[in-house]
């Protein structure tokens, strides 16, 4: 590499996902409008004015944690997003700008500068050092910490302090994908003194954080809710939070929720179910968002000693699954098909994007449903000598409706599914946990790509290391390729090796791929600025929302 290769300026220039295809929720007057039938937003009117409380509802439930390195569902990142601040930032359209990082360069291929800002503060007022830094990347690959996102450092070799405010990490080659995870929770920073105190019970109610961001924890109690409150010594002076607290409310129960924001008991919330929309739509009393998202929909094996992870059965499910009526009676139309893991809107900002969009559009489309085909493939395949059961979390409509629509169609070529509702913490663990999947023939999942970059997220679910690999898929050349493309200094180089891993593991990983899922979020009528984009769950969202004029 002969010249510095400045992180930060070529992401954000590029745009990390799509907006070109959104716009604004504002129509032109500074009025909080609902965006056009087939468009979508990225942002909402700026919150003008300060408000002592806001509600938001947390529909899948309480979180487990908010342990940045242990984070890995939707309610846990939707709080902590606005707790710990990361070293780069996540803006509503998906691009980066500079966060306790003020500038991420790769001087070679081997060394990774990170120039830190030096006027950042702790919430108990003391200073971010370099030392922070250093101990809560490190603190990722400790085992003792049993983080969820340790192999992001694989390539790094070390982690020292080369000045008063600065961090350098040298690893075995380039590696693009750490650049782009420190605007995740990967890249969150905890004050090294109060995590090292807490220990295992840190993020947990009684441990607490210590940590960087707009809003600071000041309550938490199971089974009900979690309150932060404002951090006034907040460093980022452009992002002064508008209101004093938020309140987050854990409703899993669809009509529970519905009640709770036709009311205004709670003001808002993301992930809003589509019977929800419907009702609220309805009344008038606030706004429905349609926003860009990552996110997929996948019935995925539990386990590889399961009769469901033979991709013949799994492969006659998809035959019967009719998915654009799944997606009209489920997702109320704000969905579409998806042909592999990733969505694509994933890679739409990527400078190889041509290259991203040509290779998807070669894999096999969609199929039609073809009940005799599917009966054939069963035939074939490994018997189930029992339903197979499958795993939604409690209270979750969504997930039954589509859940019980895949029943249905399961039933027509002889194959009985049993729907399990698995309580919400219990769900969460699910998906790092084994112990808690045994039992389970299937599951119905919600995912999302919290970064641009298809070839990490992948890894994790069709490498062996893999913590989504449940049924130990291995195909020794789509490691290979997918390592190239984490690897490659060059975006066409990174495309095309993803590319052709793509078509090798598409094919051939036991999962059926459903849908990918619009954002859907609600504010009602005396609040405004939350983002619309999923991006809200890797940025601090709560700091933009404050009351309407009125």
């Amino acid at each position: 590499m002969a010249a510095k290769k400045t992180v930060l300026a070529l992401l954000t220039s590029a745009g990390l996902l799509a907006t070109t295809a959104c716009t604004g929720a504002s129509n032109g007057n500074g009025d909080n409008t609902a965006p056009e039938p087939g468009r979508l937003t990225t942002t909402t009117a700026p919150g003008t004015a300060e408000v002592d409380r806001i509600t938001w509802a947390l529909p899948y439930g309480e979180p487990t944690t908010l342990d940045p390195a242990k984070i890995g569902d939707y309610s846990p990142q939707a709080v902590e997003a606005n707790l710990c601040d990361t070293l780069t930032r996540m803006n509503a359209d998906f691009s980066l700008s500079p966060g306790l990082a003020r500038k991420v360069t790769w001087t070679d291929p081997r060394t990774l500068v990170l120039d830190l800002r030096d006027d950042v503060t702790f919430w108990d007022g003391t200073p971010m050092t370099t030392e922070d830094v250093i101990y809560s990347l490190n603190r990722q690959r400790d085992p003792k910490t049993q983080a969820l996102y340790g192999n992001y450092l694989a390539t790094v070799t070390s982690i020292k302090a080369t000045g008063p405010h600065q961090v350098t990490l040298r690893t075995k080659g380039y590696d693009q994908a750490l650049t782009k995870a420190l605007a995740t929770s990967f890249g969150a920073v905890s004050q090294k003194k109060f995590t090292a105190k807490a220990g295992p019970s840190y993020g947990s109610a009684k441990g607490g954080l210590m940590c960087t961001g707009p809003y600071r924890p000041v309550s938490w109690k199971s089974g009900s809710g979690i309150t932060l409150e404002r951090h006034d010594g907040y460093w980022d002076t452009g992002l002064k939070p508008k209101a004093k607290s938020i309140e987050f409310k854990f409703i899993t129960n669809n009509n529970t929720l519905t009640s709770a924001l036709l009311s205004g008991e709670v003001d808002g919330t993301y992930e809003l179910p589509p019977s929800s929309a419907t009702a609220l739509g309805k009344a008038g009393n606030g706004t429905v968002y349609l926003g860009p998202s990552t996110q997929n929909v996948l019935l995925m094996p539990a386990n590889a000693e399961s009769p469901a992870a033979d991709r013949r059965l799994l492969d006659a499910l998809s035959l019967v699954i009719d998915r654009e009526a799944l997606i009209k009676n489920v997702f109320g139309g704000d969905a579409t098909t998806l042909k592999s893991l990733v969505p694509p809107l994933t890679w739409r900002g990527d400078k190889a994007a041509d290259t991203f969009d040509t290779a998807y559009a070669a894999l096999p489309d969609v199929p039609e449903t073809d009940v005799e085909k599917a009966k054939k493939l069963v035939a074939q395949a490994r018997p189930a000598t029992r339903p197979l059961v499958a795993a939604i979390p409690a209270g979750d409509q969504r997930g039954l409706q589509a859940l019980t629509f895949i029943q249905a169609a399961a039933k027509k070529i002889g194959v009985g599914i049993e729907i399990k509702q698995l309580q919400p913490t219990e769900m969460s663990s699910l998906f790092y946990d084994p112990s808690v999947r045994k039992g389970l023939d299937l599951v119905l999942t919600f995912g999302y790509v919290t970064m641009p970059d298809p070839a990490s997220y992948v890894a994790e679910s069709v490498t062996p290391r893999g913590i989504f690999n449940w049924t130990r898929y291995h195909n020794p050349e789509v490691t290979r390729l997918l390592d190239q493309a984490r690897t490659a200094s060059d975006p066409a180089a990174s495309a095309e090796a993803y590319a052709k891993a793509q078509a090798l593991f598409t094919p051939t990983l036991p999962a059926v791929f459903l849908a990918t899922t619009h954002e859907r979020m609600f504010m009602n009528k005396r609040i405004s600025g939350a983002p619309a984009s999923f991006a809200y769950m890797g940025m601090p969202w709560a700091a933009h929302l404050g009351g309407t004029a009125k």
